[in-house]
């Protein structure tokens, strides 16, 4: 868990034509977490990676300084799965070590807000553990990130009528969202098909005092399912709200 106070909450009108609109009261989809627990449904700072259509790799190709163990010059290249693996260069370089079958990936990442969509992940017994590397059994959790939905010269952000399409949950794999948090953009997008583990040492995430309530909880849920599994659950107010959506803008 993460200490220090939230931010000042940016006053927020959630529209009818949203799925925050679908309990009853839309102003309390995020609700104050004093604690800053880390929980399912709490939003959280961490650098999560940009998943590429095809990803990269990076190689030591020499060393930085030839006496010098601790850096090295690399390439970055595509990353093929159809393509065999490379051996396991011979090149002594202590900052970058790989056993075979294993390569160095190269990608983006950014900090940003995220939502947890799991921290269930119990401490295994030391006994069941010895003799086994630690990244074996080290503790994860699940979180979704946010995209900035704003066109305002720092971001690419989305277009205007793809923002009303996932407003009105025509994708399972996008939310739209205004987020409690002072400054940042307007609108956001989150991205269920960017689903991702992270760390639980404190130096991997930041908290930020808010998370969804128990009503925002449930119709988040069944977002997850629909993502996951395919098809809204049957009786979820996801449906009505969907035929209600197609209904009034086609």
């Amino acid at each position: 868990m993460t200490s220090g106070h939230h931010r000042p909450a940016r006053v927020r009108t959630y529209p009818d034509d949203c799925v925050q609109a679908i309990i009853q009261d839309p102003s309390r989809w995020w609700v104050p977490d004093e604690a800053h627990t880390l929980c399912r449904g709490a939003l959280l700072y961490c650098f999560v990676a940009h998943t590429d259509q095809v990803p990269y790799q990076f190689e030591p190709v020499g060393r930085t300084v030839p006496t010098e163990h601790g850096s090295a010059t690399v390439k970055v290249s595509p990353l093929k799965v159809g393509e065999p693996l490379k051996p396991v260069t011979a090149l002594p370089v202590a900052a970058l070590p790989l056993k075979p079958g294993e390569v160095w990936a190269a990608y983006r990442a950014k900090r940003r807000p995220c939502i947890v969509i799991s921290d269930e992940c119990p401490t295994v017994d030391r006994g069941l553990t010895k003799g086994m590397p630690n990244a074996t059994t080290a503790p994860t959790m699940l979180v979704a990130p946010f995209y900035g939905a704003d066109k305002d010269g720092s971001r690419a952000g989305f277009n205007d009528g793809f923002v009303d399409r996932i407003r009105h949950c025509e994708y399972p794999q996008f939310m739209w969202d205004q987020l409690p948090l002072e400054g940042g953009p307007q609108t956001s997008i989150l991205r269920l098909d960017q689903i991702q583990p992270i760390g639980r040492h404190y130096h991997a995430y930041k908290t930020c005092g808010w998370k969804l309530s128990d009503d925002a909880l449930a119709v988040f849920d069944d977002l997850i399912h629909w993502q996951i599994w395919g098809g809204v659950p049957e009786g979820s107010d996801l449906v009505a709200f969907r035929e209600l959506m197609q209904a009034t803008f086609g």
